[in-house]
């Protein structure tokens, strides 16, 4: 049937339905990276309003002290990835990915509504920051198997030649985020007096967010197996899953140093963007405008480099984007500290959101089909999880940390650059046979 490549989308396509998996798969496209769309736009919002959260549920004398409180929560987030990846990694590895991914976006639609809902401080005393945490870590759960599910889904409906092409759009769905995000905080600057977002107009964004879940949901209902699953005859237990995981270490930690680059830099040019901004002293309508942009960016230069990365041979391509986001890191920072000017930091945004854009294209379908087929979602998850708790997450109290410490904005081009580092060593790690023939073969 005609129709067969959307309903159904596999990864063996028969002779007969082999034009129709030419076309790209919008619909399952759209339906699958729709929750994880939300997921980002929770975490962007909590990092834009990461200051007036801080005085709303941590609340101190010093405004340091105070921030990065909030901001070791956003961390604790994180932490949770890992066994959210282990523990509903394995859940979709055994039930399905459409079931994996209804149950990630069940509970991350619990933390968003525990964040957006929970009262202050003055209300309800100590009880606040700890909802407030327990909300992040059911979050972070969910978010370790939620990209994880995404990527694995999109790339086991993807024909061989466009698995990079679909698997960018999981990091595109989180661009779309950001412009949004960047948007709602632009109006809420010009709608709202600075007394009133600070009390209670930060929460606005999040109860939009929460809006919107029924319709995830609506999306996700209808989404079907893929055919690589359902073609399974039997499910792993969680044993062997672990086994696989434990018997593959190796390629796991490399997967984890292929993810360095990509989470640090997304946290820095998105999350901890708002607070940079604000250290510079730049204002911050200039700052989401910048955001929006810098989000538009990384959306345009997605799927342009997956297209070449669909073409040409990856490990080239990961080695030469993070040796030049290596080489150019602090010295961008340097100027931009030098002399702090909203013209600097955008063109700092939209050069490093094309360092992102270009990595991730790459980066992600690469590590998909490295990992071991037994363990696809929870291999990919964890390995994901680990990098993003262990740097990503905490990325936004690392660089307030050193730029209040070292009193230099550019420090954070030394975090970017030693993160950059670690990506291109992982890069040279690559089997080049391997990886070329990785790239054309079917993820049976």
């Amino acid at each position: 049937m005609k129709d067969t490549a959307v309903a159904s989308p596999g990864l063996s396509p028969t002779a007969d339905a082999s034009a129709d998996r030419s076309k790209v798969a919008v619909k399952p496209i759209i339906q699958v990276v729709a929750g994880n769309a939300l997921e980002i736009y929770d975490f962007m919002i909590y990092g834009y309003y990461a200051r007036y959260i801080a005085q709303t549920y941590f609340p101190s004398d010093n405004e340091y002290v105070s921030l990065m409180m909030s901001l070791m929560t956003f961390a604790f987030g994180f932490l949770a990835r890992p066994v959210g990846a282990i523990v509903l990694g394995a859940y979709t590895d055994r039930h399905g990915r459409r079931a994996g991914l209804i149950m990630a976006l069940s509970l991350m639609s619990l933390g968003i509504i525990s964040v957006a809902c929970t009262p202050s401080y003055a209300s309800i005393g100590m009880a606040a920051p700890i909802i407030v945490l327990l909300g992040r870590l059911l979050q972070g759960f969910s978010a370790g198997a939620e990209l994880g599910g995404v990527v694995v889904y999109l790339a086991e409906i993807a024909p061989p030649k466009q698995r990079a092409f679909y698997t960018c759009w999981q990091a595109g769905s989180q661009q779309i985020s950001v412009m949004v995000a960047s948007l709602v905080g632009l109006a809420l600057l010009f709608w709202l007096a600075p007394e009133d977002l600070h009390a209670w107009g930060w929460r606005i964004p999040l109860l939009l967010g929460c809006l919107v879940i029924p319709v995830m949901f609506w999306l996700r209902s209808s989404l079907a197996e893929t055919e690589v699953f359902a073609k399974k005859k039997r499910a792993p237990t969680v044993s062997e899953i672990c086994t696989s995981l434990v018997k593959d270490w190796r390629l796991i930690m490399l997967c984890m140093g292929m993810v360095s680059m990509a989470t640090v830099t997304s946290q820095t040019i998105t999350t901890y963007a708002p607070t940079f901004i604000k250290s510079l002293n730049l204002g911050a309508p200039a700052g989401f405008v910048i955001l929006f942009f810098g989000g538009l960016s990384v959306l345009i230069w997605l799927p342009i480099m997956a297209k070449v990365a669909d073409r040409v041979n990856r490990r080239s391509m990961l080695i030469t984007v993070t040796l030049l986001a290596a080489v150019t890191a602090y010295p961008l920072m340097a100027w931009l500290a030098a002399e702090p000017s909203v013209f600097k930091f955008a063109v700092a945004e939209l050069w490093f959101s094309f360092i992102y854009g270009a990595y991730s294209a790459v980066q992600v379908a690469t590590m998909v089909e490295l990992v071991p087929p037994s363990a696809r979602t929870s291999g990919y998850a964890f390995a994901q999880a680990v990098a993003a708790a262990v740097l990503g997450g905490f990325t936004p109290a690392i660089l307030t940390w050193l730029t209040h410490t070292f009193h230099s904005s550019a420090m954070v081009g030394v975090w970017l650059a030693i993160n950059a580092a670690i990506s291109f060593f992982a890069a040279l790690a690559l089997n080049q046979k391997k990886t070329a023939e990785r790239q054309t073969a079917e993820l049976h």
